[in-house]
Protein backbone atom coordinates (compact mmCIF):
# COMPACT_ATOMS: atom_id res chain seq x y z
CA UNK A 1 0.00 0.00 0.00
CA UNK A 2 1.14 3.25 -0.21
CA UNK A 3 1.93 5.86 1.45
CA UNK A 4 -0.88 7.85 0.45
CA UNK A 5 -3.02 5.61 0.73
CA UNK A 6 -1.99 4.39 4.03
CA UNK A 7 -2.21 8.18 5.37
CA UNK A 8 -5.72 9.02 6.70
CA UNK A 9 -7.61 11.62 5.29
CA UNK A 10 -10.21 13.72 6.70
CA UNK A 11 -13.08 15.92 5.13
CA UNK A 12 -13.99 18.81 6.51
CA UNK A 13 -17.48 20.15 5.33
CA UNK A 14 -18.15 23.81 6.20
CA UNK A 15 -19.11 27.02 4.15
CA UNK A 16 -18.70 31.22 4.46
CA UNK A 17 -21.90 31.84 6.02
CA UNK A 18 -20.43 35.09 8.43
CA UNK A 19 -17.11 33.66 9.74
CA UNK A 20 -17.57 31.32 12.48
CA UNK A 21 -17.85 28.25 10.52
CA UNK A 22 -14.75 28.84 8.51
CA UNK A 23 -13.16 30.10 12.20
CA UNK A 24 -14.11 26.08 13.45
CA UNK A 25 -12.96 24.05 10.15
CA UNK A 26 -9.26 26.28 10.52
CA UNK A 27 -9.38 25.42 14.38
CA UNK A 28 -9.83 21.54 13.61
CA UNK A 29 -6.92 21.87 11.07
CA UNK A 30 -5.09 23.47 13.46
CA UNK A 31 -5.46 20.79 15.96
CA UNK A 32 -5.00 18.03 13.55
CA UNK A 33 -1.28 19.78 13.05
CA UNK A 34 -0.52 20.45 16.55
CA UNK A 35 -1.61 17.81 19.14
CA UNK A 36 -0.79 14.96 16.32
CA UNK A 37 2.75 16.55 15.59
CA UNK A 38 4.68 13.39 13.80
CA UNK A 39 1.36 11.66 12.79
CA UNK A 40 0.81 11.76 9.64
CA UNK A 41 -3.21 12.93 8.09
CA UNK A 42 -4.24 14.57 5.20
CA UNK A 43 -7.19 17.40 5.61
CA UNK A 44 -9.05 18.75 3.18
CA UNK A 45 -11.79 21.97 3.45
CA UNK A 46 -14.62 22.59 1.26
CA UNK A 47 -17.06 24.71 1.07
CA UNK A 48 -19.83 22.30 0.43
CA UNK A 49 -22.61 24.28 0.43
CA UNK A 50 -21.95 27.24 -2.13
CA UNK A 51 -19.67 25.16 -4.21
CA UNK A 52 -22.34 22.35 -4.50
CA UNK A 53 -24.24 24.18 -6.80
CA UNK A 54 -25.41 27.48 -7.93
CA UNK A 55 -28.94 27.48 -6.42
CA UNK A 56 -27.24 27.01 -2.72
CA UNK A 57 -24.49 29.80 -3.80
CA UNK A 58 -27.36 31.84 -3.88
CA UNK A 59 -28.65 31.31 -0.55
CA UNK A 60 -24.95 31.47 1.03
CA UNK A 61 -24.70 34.84 -0.76
CA UNK A 62 -28.55 35.94 0.90
CA UNK A 63 -27.40 34.99 4.40
CA UNK A 64 -24.38 36.99 4.18
CA UNK A 65 -26.40 39.96 2.46
CA UNK A 66 -28.40 39.73 5.29
CA UNK A 67 -26.06 39.84 7.80
CA UNK A 68 -24.34 42.88 6.35
CA UNK A 69 -27.29 44.54 5.35
CA UNK A 70 -30.28 43.79 6.70
CA UNK A 71 -29.41 42.45 10.55
CA UNK A 72 -32.99 42.38 11.63
CA UNK A 73 -33.83 40.61 8.95
CA UNK A 74 -32.01 37.41 9.79
CA UNK A 75 -34.93 35.65 12.56
CA UNK A 76 -37.11 35.41 9.32
CA UNK A 77 -34.42 33.81 6.89
CA UNK A 78 -33.88 31.78 10.40
CA UNK A 79 -37.83 30.72 10.18
CA UNK A 80 -37.63 30.53 6.33
CA UNK A 81 -34.48 27.80 6.58
CA UNK A 82 -35.92 26.45 9.68
CA UNK A 83 -39.25 25.51 7.82
CA UNK A 84 -38.05 24.93 4.64
CA UNK A 85 -35.47 22.54 5.47
CA UNK A 86 -33.58 22.96 1.93
CA UNK A 87 -30.22 20.31 2.89
CA UNK A 88 -33.42 17.31 3.30
CA UNK A 89 -34.89 17.93 -0.27
CA UNK A 90 -35.13 16.42 -2.89
CA UNK A 91 -34.83 19.04 -4.94
CA UNK A 92 -31.56 20.19 -3.92
CA UNK A 93 -30.52 16.61 -3.22
CA UNK A 94 -30.64 15.78 -6.76
CA UNK A 95 -28.57 19.21 -7.79
CA UNK A 96 -26.14 18.99 -5.45
CA UNK A 97 -25.61 15.17 -5.24
CA UNK A 98 -22.99 15.16 -7.86
CA UNK A 99 -20.70 17.55 -6.39
CA UNK A 100 -20.46 14.48 -3.38
CA UNK A 101 -19.73 11.72 -5.29
CA UNK A 102 -17.49 13.65 -6.87
CA UNK A 103 -15.43 14.77 -3.72
CA UNK A 104 -15.72 10.97 -2.36
CA UNK A 105 -14.51 8.95 -5.69
CA UNK A 106 -11.76 11.92 -6.12
CA UNK A 107 -10.65 12.08 -2.75
CA UNK A 108 -11.71 8.71 -1.26
CA UNK A 109 -11.94 10.29 3.06
CA UNK A 110 -12.00 7.90 5.65
CA UNK A 111 -13.74 10.41 7.92
CA UNK A 112 -16.13 13.43 6.71
CA UNK A 113 -16.74 16.32 9.72
CA UNK A 114 -19.07 18.94 9.38
CA UNK A 115 -19.31 22.35 10.79
CA UNK A 116 -22.43 23.40 9.58
CA UNK A 117 -26.07 22.62 9.91
CA UNK A 118 -26.97 22.72 5.86
CA UNK A 119 -24.44 19.72 5.27
CA UNK A 120 -24.86 16.35 7.08
CA UNK A 121 -28.10 15.60 5.41
CA UNK A 122 -26.54 14.61 1.48
CA UNK A 123 -23.06 13.73 2.76
CA UNK A 124 -24.91 10.96 5.35
CA UNK A 125 -27.20 9.95 2.03
CA UNK A 126 -24.02 9.90 -0.27
CA UNK A 127 -22.41 7.88 2.17
CA UNK A 128 -25.37 5.30 2.12
CA UNK A 129 -26.08 5.33 -1.43
CA UNK A 130 -22.27 4.58 -1.58
CA UNK A 131 -22.21 1.60 0.58
CA UNK A 132 -20.02 3.18 3.34
CA UNK A 133 -22.60 4.37 6.09
CA UNK A 134 -20.81 2.74 9.27
CA UNK A 135 -17.69 2.29 7.10
CA UNK A 136 -16.71 5.97 6.81
CA UNK A 137 -18.12 8.27 10.17
CA UNK A 138 -19.75 11.60 9.92
CA UNK A 139 -19.08 13.69 12.46
CA UNK A 140 -20.97 17.05 13.56
CA UNK A 141 -18.97 19.78 15.13
CA UNK A 142 -21.81 21.98 16.62
CA UNK A 143 -20.98 25.59 16.43
CA UNK A 144 -23.83 26.62 17.70
CA UNK A 145 -22.88 26.73 21.55
CA UNK A 146 -26.28 26.92 23.68
CA UNK A 147 -29.79 25.67 23.31
CA UNK A 148 -32.13 27.23 19.67
CA UNK A 149 -30.10 26.48 17.03
CA UNK A 150 -31.15 25.37 13.50
CA UNK A 151 -32.94 22.07 13.16
CA UNK A 152 -30.42 21.16 9.97
CA UNK A 153 -27.64 20.27 13.22
CA UNK A 154 -30.09 16.96 13.50
CA UNK A 155 -29.52 14.62 11.25
CA UNK A 156 -29.80 10.19 11.57
CA UNK A 157 -26.33 9.78 9.86
CA UNK A 158 -24.30 11.35 11.72
CA UNK A 159 -22.25 8.54 13.90
CA UNK A 160 -20.92 11.25 16.67
CA UNK A 161 -21.88 14.99 17.55
CA UNK A 162 -19.40 16.87 19.58
CA UNK A 163 -21.23 19.99 20.90
CA UNK A 164 -20.06 22.98 23.17
CA UNK A 165 -22.17 22.58 26.32
CA UNK A 166 -25.20 20.74 28.27
CA UNK A 167 -27.51 22.98 26.37
CA UNK A 168 -26.61 22.17 22.92
CA UNK A 169 -26.88 18.18 23.46
CA UNK A 170 -30.03 19.25 25.35
CA UNK A 171 -30.85 20.80 21.90
CA UNK A 172 -29.70 17.41 19.43
CA UNK A 173 -31.58 15.39 22.70
CA UNK A 174 -34.93 17.52 22.12
CA UNK A 175 -34.49 16.98 18.48
CA UNK A 176 -34.68 13.45 18.44
CA UNK A 177 -30.97 12.81 18.61
CA UNK A 178 -29.86 9.84 20.88
CA UNK A 179 -28.10 10.80 23.77
CA UNK A 180 -25.51 7.98 23.19
CA UNK A 181 -24.06 9.61 19.75
CA UNK A 182 -23.58 13.25 21.70
CA UNK A 183 -20.08 13.98 23.72
CA UNK A 184 -19.70 17.73 25.01
CA UNK A 185 -16.32 18.67 23.57
CA UNK A 186 -16.05 22.26 23.66
CA UNK A 187 -16.11 25.24 21.38
CA UNK A 188 -13.41 24.34 18.35
CA UNK A 189 -11.16 27.37 18.71
CA UNK A 190 -7.77 28.01 16.87
CA UNK A 191 -5.46 26.69 19.52
CA UNK A 192 -3.78 30.73 18.90
CA UNK A 193 -6.68 32.29 20.54
CA UNK A 194 -5.16 32.54 24.04
CA UNK A 195 -4.59 34.93 27.16
CA UNK A 196 -1.44 36.64 25.64
CA UNK A 197 -0.45 38.47 29.33
CA UNK A 198 -0.09 42.00 29.10
CA UNK A 199 3.83 41.93 28.24
CA UNK A 200 2.52 40.28 24.85
CA UNK A 201 -0.81 42.36 25.25
CA UNK A 202 1.63 45.63 24.83
CA UNK A 203 3.68 44.33 22.28
CA UNK A 204 0.83 43.45 19.94
CA UNK A 205 -0.31 47.36 20.45
CA UNK A 206 2.85 48.13 19.19
CA UNK A 207 2.75 46.35 16.25
CA UNK A 208 -0.36 48.19 15.42
CA UNK A 209 1.39 51.29 15.68
CA UNK A 210 -1.23 52.26 18.70
CA UNK A 211 0.16 53.01 22.16
CA UNK A 212 1.09 50.30 23.96
CA UNK A 213 0.28 51.47 27.69
CA UNK A 214 -3.05 52.99 26.50
CA UNK A 215 -6.64 51.14 26.94
CA UNK A 216 -7.13 49.47 23.84
CA UNK A 217 -11.28 48.96 22.12
CA UNK A 218 -11.71 46.02 18.98
CA UNK A 219 -14.49 46.83 17.29
CA UNK A 220 -15.15 44.22 15.30
CA UNK A 221 -17.56 44.21 12.11
CA UNK A 222 -17.15 40.74 11.54
CA UNK A 223 -16.57 38.58 8.59
CA UNK A 224 -18.66 40.07 6.18
CA UNK A 225 -18.32 43.57 7.58
CA UNK A 226 -21.54 45.31 8.50
CA UNK A 227 -24.95 45.23 10.56
CA UNK A 228 -25.15 47.33 13.66
CA UNK A 229 -21.77 47.36 14.36
CA UNK A 230 -20.81 50.16 12.02
CA UNK A 231 -23.47 52.44 13.71
CA UNK A 232 -22.00 51.41 17.12
CA UNK A 233 -18.45 52.70 15.96
CA UNK A 234 -19.67 55.68 14.39
CA UNK A 235 -20.93 56.46 18.11
CA UNK A 236 -17.69 55.91 19.62
CA UNK A 237 -15.62 57.75 17.57
CA UNK A 238 -17.59 60.93 18.49
CA UNK A 239 -16.87 59.65 22.44
CA UNK A 240 -14.50 61.81 24.33
CA UNK A 241 -12.54 59.08 25.60
CA UNK A 242 -8.94 58.31 26.83
CA UNK A 243 -8.61 55.25 24.92
CA UNK A 244 -7.73 54.60 21.32
CA UNK A 245 -9.44 51.86 18.62
CA UNK A 246 -9.20 48.73 16.56
CA UNK A 247 -11.80 48.71 13.73
CA UNK A 248 -11.88 45.51 11.71
CA UNK A 249 -14.52 45.96 8.46
CA UNK A 250 -14.29 42.51 7.33
CA UNK A 251 -14.98 41.59 3.34
CA UNK A 252 -16.47 44.94 2.64
CA UNK A 253 -14.24 47.77 1.46
CA UNK A 254 -16.64 50.28 1.61
CA UNK A 255 -17.04 50.24 5.01
CA UNK A 256 -13.44 49.80 5.43
CA UNK A 257 -12.79 53.32 3.32
CA UNK A 258 -15.97 54.84 5.86
CA UNK A 259 -14.03 53.83 8.76
CA UNK A 260 -11.52 55.12 7.74
CA UNK A 261 -12.98 58.93 7.18
CA UNK A 262 -14.49 58.55 10.39
CA UNK A 263 -11.12 57.67 12.26
CA UNK A 264 -9.55 60.85 10.65
CA UNK A 265 -12.10 62.81 13.02
CA UNK A 266 -12.49 60.80 16.18
CA UNK A 267 -11.09 62.45 19.21
CA UNK A 268 -8.67 59.19 20.10
CA UNK A 269 -6.49 56.95 17.44
CA UNK A 270 -8.07 54.45 15.81
CA UNK A 271 -6.18 52.08 13.75
CA UNK A 272 -8.72 50.64 10.52
CA UNK A 273 -8.23 47.47 9.23
CA UNK A 274 -10.30 45.81 6.32
CA UNK A 275 -10.06 41.62 6.22
CA UNK A 276 -7.42 39.63 8.63
CA UNK A 277 -6.38 35.60 9.05
CA UNK A 278 -4.76 37.15 11.97
CA UNK A 279 -7.76 38.05 14.62
CA UNK A 280 -6.00 36.39 17.32
CA UNK A 281 -3.56 39.48 17.23
CA UNK A 282 -6.18 41.92 17.48
CA UNK A 283 -7.72 40.63 20.29
CA UNK A 284 -4.23 40.09 22.31
CA UNK A 285 -4.28 44.30 21.59
CA UNK A 286 -7.55 44.57 23.07
CA UNK A 287 -8.80 45.37 26.60
CA UNK A 288 -12.86 45.00 24.96
CA UNK A 289 -14.25 43.77 22.37
CA UNK A 290 -17.62 45.52 20.73
CA UNK A 291 -19.11 42.36 18.60
CA UNK A 292 -22.04 40.63 17.48
CA UNK A 293 -22.02 37.66 20.06
CA UNK A 294 -21.63 35.05 16.37
CA UNK A 295 -20.70 31.38 18.76
CA UNK A 296 -16.84 30.99 17.39
CA UNK A 297 -16.16 34.73 17.63
CA UNK A 298 -17.10 35.14 21.44
CA UNK A 299 -15.64 31.87 22.57
CA UNK A 300 -11.98 33.52 20.46
CA UNK A 301 -12.92 36.31 22.76
CA UNK A 302 -13.21 34.76 26.29
CA UNK A 303 -9.71 32.57 25.00
CA UNK A 304 -8.28 35.11 24.91
CA UNK A 305 -9.95 36.85 28.49
CA UNK A 306 -11.30 39.85 27.13
CA UNK A 307 -14.32 41.22 27.80
CA UNK A 308 -17.37 41.99 25.33
CA UNK A 309 -20.00 44.80 24.10
CA UNK A 310 -22.38 42.78 22.76
CA UNK A 311 -24.26 44.27 20.18
CA UNK A 312 -28.26 43.69 21.15
CA UNK A 313 -29.45 46.43 19.38
CA UNK A 314 -30.91 44.21 16.96
CA UNK A 315 -32.77 40.92 19.04
CA UNK A 316 -30.06 38.15 18.69
CA UNK A 317 -30.90 34.96 16.01
CA UNK A 318 -32.40 32.35 18.34
CA UNK A 319 -28.51 30.32 18.29
CA UNK A 320 -27.25 32.93 19.44
CA UNK A 321 -29.62 33.94 21.91
CA UNK A 322 -28.21 31.80 24.41
CA UNK A 323 -24.81 32.98 24.34
CA UNK A 324 -26.10 36.37 25.24
CA UNK A 325 -28.06 34.98 28.07
CA UNK A 326 -24.30 33.28 28.79
CA UNK A 327 -22.26 36.32 29.03
CA UNK A 328 -25.00 38.43 30.61
CA UNK A 329 -25.09 36.02 33.71
CA UNK A 330 -21.71 35.09 33.89
CA UNK A 331 -20.67 38.99 34.00
CA UNK A 332 -18.15 38.60 31.13
CA UNK A 333 -19.27 41.54 28.90
CA UNK A 334 -22.12 44.22 28.63
CA UNK A 335 -25.44 44.11 26.72
CA UNK A 336 -26.21 47.03 24.38
CA UNK A 337 -29.38 47.74 23.74
CA UNK A 338 -28.48 51.12 21.81
CA UNK A 339 -25.80 52.54 19.59
CA UNK A 340 -25.42 55.86 21.87
CA UNK A 341 -24.86 53.77 25.11
CA UNK A 342 -21.55 52.60 23.82
CA UNK A 343 -19.33 55.76 25.20
CA UNK A 344 -20.46 55.89 28.58
CA UNK A 345 -20.09 52.04 28.94
CA UNK A 346 -16.56 52.13 27.34
CA UNK A 347 -15.98 55.19 29.88
CA UNK A 348 -16.75 53.31 32.90
CA UNK A 349 -14.41 50.20 31.73
CA UNK A 350 -11.74 52.94 31.69
CA UNK A 351 -12.46 54.75 35.11
CA UNK A 352 -13.62 52.19 37.26
CA UNK A 353 -10.87 49.49 37.30
CA UNK A 354 -12.81 47.30 39.50
CA UNK A 355 -15.87 46.89 37.44
CA UNK A 356 -13.27 46.32 34.48
CA UNK A 357 -11.46 43.66 36.35
CA UNK A 358 -14.73 42.12 37.42
CA UNK A 359 -15.55 41.63 33.49
CA UNK A 360 -11.99 40.35 32.61
CA UNK A 361 -12.11 37.85 35.42
CA UNK A 362 -15.74 36.53 34.24
CA UNK A 363 -14.36 35.30 30.96
CA UNK A 364 -12.88 33.07 33.07
CA UNK A 365 -14.17 29.35 33.14
CA UNK A 366 -16.87 30.17 30.21
CA UNK A 367 -15.45 27.43 27.71
CA UNK A 368 -14.01 23.86 28.38
CA UNK A 369 -10.12 24.44 28.30
CA UNK A 370 -8.61 22.57 25.77
CA UNK A 371 -11.69 21.99 23.63
CA UNK A 372 -9.88 21.73 20.20
CA UNK A 373 -7.79 19.08 21.62
CA UNK A 374 -10.62 16.97 23.05
CA UNK A 375 -12.13 17.57 19.09
CA UNK A 376 -9.43 16.54 17.04
CA UNK A 377 -8.99 13.69 19.56
CA UNK A 378 -12.69 12.20 18.82
CA UNK A 379 -12.07 13.01 15.34
CA UNK A 380 -8.99 10.89 15.16
CA UNK A 381 -10.67 7.78 17.37
CA UNK A 382 -13.36 7.55 14.89
CA UNK A 383 -10.68 7.12 11.50
CA UNK A 384 -11.05 3.58 10.83
CA UNK A 385 -7.90 1.40 9.58
CA UNK A 386 -7.53 2.79 5.45
CA UNK A 387 -7.64 -0.18 3.76
CA UNK A 388 -7.51 -0.82 -0.32
CA UNK A 389 -10.91 -2.45 -0.40
CA UNK A 390 -12.57 1.08 1.15
CA UNK A 391 -10.47 3.22 -0.85
CA UNK A 392 -11.36 0.94 -4.38
CA UNK A 393 -14.72 0.53 -3.64
CA UNK A 394 -15.28 4.30 -3.39
CA UNK A 395 -13.86 5.09 -6.71
CA UNK A 396 -15.42 2.46 -8.63
CA UNK A 397 -19.22 3.15 -6.67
Amino acid sequence: MSQQHRMPKILIISSDTGGGHRSAAAAIVAGVQKFFDGESYAVRVVRAVEESHHLAEKLVQLYNWILRNRQHWMKYYYWIINRIRPDTREFFHKRCVGYVRELFERWCPHIVVSVHPLTQHIFGRVLKELGLAGRVPLVSVVTDPCYGFWKGWACDAVTLYLVASEEARRQLIDYGVAPERIKISGMPVHPKFAYPGEEAAQAARRALGLDPEKFTVFVNAGWVGGGNIPQIFRELARGELDVQAIFLAGKNEDLRAAAETIALDAPFPIKVIGYSDEIEKLMSAANVMISKLGGLTTFEALACRVPIIADMITEPMPQEAGTANLIAQRGAGVMLKRSIDVVPVVRRMVEDEIHYSRLRAATVGLAIPNATRHIVEEIAALIPQPENAVLSEVASA
